[in-house]
């Protein structure tokens, strides 16, 4: 049987913060687009892409997370 875990965490006043930074999200805007063009990406832009859009995903999640638990609309 799985186990669970809970824990609180508090949130920022800013929901903002669960965002990429400009500098990281600028970066992964350059390797989808130089995928996108048919450049091939090597195999370390591809894992470094993948990580970006899992965590841009998460940040995403937490965001939207915050977003029900403060009752603000989505």
């Amino acid at each position: 049987m799985p186990k669970r875990v809970h824990f609180e965490i508090e949130l920022p006043g800013d929901l903002a913060k669960f965002r990429l930074p400009k500098a990281v999200e600028k970066r992964l805007h350059a390797l989808l687009d130089k995928q996108d063009q048919g450049k091939r990406l090597t195999a370390a832009e591809r894992r470094e892409a993948e990580g970006l859009v899992d965590l841009a995903e998460l940040l995403s999640l937490l965001r939207l997370r915050a977003q029900r638990a403060n009752g603000q609309a989505l």
